[in-house]
């Protein structure tokens, strides 16, 4: 049974390898079988492909080519174009060429023409000079025979009355030159002032002998009186002020003739009244405190007057004393604001005329100085502060122009460069319009005149009066004034200003015409 089952195995193992080797024959054969046909297939693909890389190598240099093709006709065009139009101007060129040489040929036939015609006309005009020489011999024998003087007599006589024509001509152009030169230096002075005066903005402070107080209550009157009015007479005693007290509610009145005493009376019963504390001893410490105070405002005024107008290097007097300018009025105009006004004024005229600016508005800023010196003898205010000037190290400019400026007119008097200027300046200031108190009223009433010309005209809403009068603004409505009648309206009001009116330069008309949208957010 054991063999039998030996021999059973041995029998099926060689079956199975039989089978196995009979399988793995076909699978190779299956496998070589694809292989060959994934190879065909490669190999097809890759002519495919090979192809289609050759159709579109032969597309691109086809398109390569035939853009270049293009190209080089393109630019044989151009190249083309370029010779005819080359060879149209060449063209062109030989034609104008040809009548130029036409017009030379032309030319010089008429030159030679002319030259013929003046040789004809030389020896015409030699024989007419010939003949002319001749009848001048003639005629100055007979001349000579007449009149009995000899050739020399006759020419010198001749001389003399050429040279008295050429005198009288020569007076007259002389004249007219004089007279030219006046007029173009009268137009020229009047613009470099009209200049200056229009560079100019300084307002006009209009002062008085009165300074008034404002009180909290009408109580303090009485604190102010004291027990038997030994509290005001101690004040007035001590400041030199007059306290007018009446019934006006809680005002009182400080009058007086010095300026700088009224301001230390002002400012020492302004801080009693605020301390509370009003006895003599208090008054008196109080003033004399505020004459100190006072003194160093003063100070700082001539200091900023300085800076205002450009100028340092000044004396410490001479800046305290130009400080006291500040409490000073001449017929209502502050001085120290002339004073600055007149210096600004005197600079814009001096660069205006190329002379040198720095001494004439140092010599303009301290024209008006000896009004601060308190007299003490009889000489003038200009006297005084020319003499103050050169005290204190100002040079001779400054103080000719501080002894003339305000008086150009004075007989015997040497006049500078400098005064000529400062003084022009100080009459500009001086005139102008709200300048002084002479003035203010014929000032104001010009204003006012000008604000109801322009309000009488229909949709005027507001109007008012600038720069001294030399603008008028007027704000119209929108809804009844339109552009075209705005710029009507100007017109219009600028007429009957001129219709109406009599005023100095000129003044403009402005009309303010807007529309404003307004809403509120809730």
């Amino acid at each position: 049974m054991t063999i039998i089952a030996i021999v059973l195995g041995i029998a099926g193992l060689g079956v199975g390898f039989a089978i196995g080797w009979i399988f793995r024959q076909r699978l190779g054969r299956d496998k070589i079988a694809r292989a060959d046909e994934h190879v065909r297939q490669i190999v097809t693909e890759a002519k495919q492909e090979a192809e289609s890389l050759k159709q579109s190598r032969q597309l691109e240099i086809r398109e390569e080519l035939f853009q270049k093709r293009q190209e080089l006709e393109q630019e044989a065009n151009q190249r083309f174009q370029q010779v005819q139009k080359q060879e149209s101007q060449l063209a062109n060129r030989e034609m104008n060429l040809d009548r130029k040489v036409d017009l030379l040929n032309k030319k010089k036939q008429e030159l030679s023409q002319l030259e013929e015609s003046l040789r004809v006309r030389d020896k015409t005009l030699q024989l007419q000079q010939q003949e002319v020489e001749k009848a001048l011999r003639e005629q100055n024998a007979r001349l000579e025979q007449i009149s009995g003087l000899t050739p020399e007599e006759a020419r010198r006589l001749q001389l003399n009355n050429v040279f008295e024509q050429a005198k009288h001509e020569a007076a007259q152009t002389v004249k007219e030159i004089k007279d030219r030169a006046r007029m173009e230096a009268n137009r020229e002075a009047k613009e470099i002032i009209v200049q200056a005066i229009q560079r100019t903005a300084i307002s006009h402070v209009v002062e008085s002998t009165v300074s008034i107080v404002r009180l909290p209550n009408d109580d303090m009157k009485g604190r102010i009186i004291g027990r038997e009015g030994r509290n005001i007479r101690s004040f007035e005693g001590t400041t030199g002020i007059e306290v007018l007290i009446d019934d006006t509610p809680e005002m009182v009145m400080l009058s007086g003739f010095d300026p700088i005493r009224r301001e230390v009376a002002k400012l020492a019963l302004e801080k009693l009244i605020t301390d509370g504390r009003i006895h003599p001893g208090r008054i008196e410490e109080v003033i004399e405190k505020t004459r100190e105070e006072v003194e160093e405002l003063m100070r700082e005024a001539g200091e900023q007057a300085m800076l205002e107008v450009g100028v340092h290097g000044f004396h410490s007097e001479l800046i305290r004393h130009l400080g006291r300018l500040k409490y000073h009025t001449r017929m209502g105009q502050n001085l120290l604001q002339h004073s600055i006004e007149t210096a600004i004024l005197a600079g814009i005229i001096s660069a205006e005329l190329g002379v040198e600016t720095h001494w004439i508005k140092r010599a303009a800023l301290l024209h008006e100085i000896g009004n601060a010196v308190e007299k003490e003898s009889e000489s003038s205010t200009s006297e005084l502060g020319a003499e103050l000037a050169r005290r204190y190290g100002e040079n001779e400019v400054v103080e000719n122009a501080i002894l003339f400026a305000n008086n150009l007119q004075r007989e015997g008097q040497i006049l500078t460069a400098a005064t000529v200027i400062v003084g022009v300046a100080n009459e500009i200031s001086i005139s102008r319009p709200g300048a002084q108190k002479e003035m203010l009223a014929n000032y104001f009433q010009r204003m006012s005149q000008l604000e109801s010309i322009a309000n009488s005209f229909p949709g005027v809403i507001n109007t008012y009066a600038l720069q001294a009068g030399r603008e008028i603004r007027v704000a119209v409505e929108h809804t009844k004034v339109d552009d075209a009648r705005a710029e009507q309206m100007a017109v219009d009001i600028a007429r009957k200003i001129q219709d109406s009116m009599h005023y100095p330069g000129q003044i403009r008309v402005s009309i303010v015409r807007q529309y404003r949208a307004v809403d509120y957010a809730k």
